[in-house]
């Protein structure tokens, strides 16, 4: 605890000066304790964007510096532990931003016809829109993987790890005329796991070895399709946890610890933890083909970054 609430704000908010002050942390840090991170598991809060946090006993870890990530600090996440964070810049915001480009007719043409009237039209708009994901998704599952399937760069808002560059810009490659939204969908989304890959592959090269993978956010939640081809792709399964809340919890397990009412932060996410309602296993012969297409995807992003570095220079 920080220490005891003043006699001033206890004043104000009506409550005794016995009450303890827990220090501050990060959202998406309260959220990995309150979806039960493990020592050495890729904790990932998807949503809009990533934030992959691990956690090692500090002395197992001491005098390792992984390069390229957002940041490691000693007790940040749970005390005693050696705290990591990385992420990518772009993650559901990359299947928004292909959703905002097919619904542009919707949003023009639609909503200037004159066949059905303008409130029709937008409730037609927004069903259409509503839909575009799931259904994009549903068709993209159908897709036979290829080696030579279209292959894209999660790079649409910049890299933010390994290696931040938010001069990088997203690619999607391999089009040709039978190229269709399904197919340009999923390899945004095989991007976007790659993408998170690259995560995993840098902490295993920096002598952090990634042993599981814990998934959280809204994407997590609602996206099989994404989550099955994460789990292909890195072949390594994926818990998903059960809570929508994550971030409340944690901060109730951090409060029940200052509180006194348990020792230590892993006995109150023992007691508090919702577990898991859904684990990803990787399909192998999908690994196999995710494996070589990665290769790809790394080729790409080194011609695409020195491109990127001539045009800036």
């Amino acid at each position: 605890a920080a220490g005891n609430l003043s006699a001033e704000w206890a004043e104000k908010l009506g409550l005794s000066t016995d009450v303890l002050i827990g220090v501050g942390a990060f959202d998406a840090h309260m959220g990995a304790v309150g979806g039960q991170i493990e020592p050495y598991f890729l904790s990932k809060v998807m949503g809009t964007s990533t934030c992959d946090m691990l956690v090692a006993p500090t002395q197992e870890v001491n005098g390792t510096l992984v390069k390229g990530i957002c940041g490691q600090v000693p007790g940040s996440i749970i005390p005693g532990m050696m705290g990591m964070e990385a992420g990518q810049s772009a993650f559901g915001d990359s299947y928004a931003w292909f959703r905002n480009v097919l619904s542009w007719p919707l949003k023009t043409l639609l909503l200037s016809t004159k066949i059905v009237d303008q409130e029709t039209a937008e409730s037609l708009m927004q069903e259409m829109i509503d839909k575009m994901i799931p259904e994009l998704s549903k068709e993209a599952a159908k897709i036979t993987l290829e080696e030579n399937s279209e292959l894209a760069l999660d790079w649409l808002n910049g890299r933010r790890t390994p290696d931040a560059n938010q001069e990088l810009k997203g690619v999607i490659a391999n089009l040709d005329l039978g190229s269709n939204a399904p197919a340009i969908f999923r390899a945004i989304a095989e991007a976007t796991c790659f993408g998170a890959k690259a995560i995993v592959d840098r902490f295993n090269q920096q002598g952090v070895t990634v042993k599981g993978l814990i998934g959280m956010g809204g994407v997590a939640k609602k996206s099989p399709f994404v989550m099955q081809m994460m789990a292909d792709v890195m072949n390594m399964p994926i818990r998903i946890h059960k809570s929508e809340q994550t971030c409340a919890i944690g901060a109730a397990m951090f409060a029940a610890t200052v509180a006194g009412i348990y020792p230590k932060v892993e006995d109150a996410m023992a007691a508090m933890g919702q577990d898991f309602d859904a684990e990803y296993q990787p399909d192998p012969e999908k690994t196999a083909i995710y494996a070589n297409r990665y290769q790809r995807f790394i080729s790409l992003g080194k011609d695409i970054e020195t491109q990127t570095k001539e045009i800036t220079a």
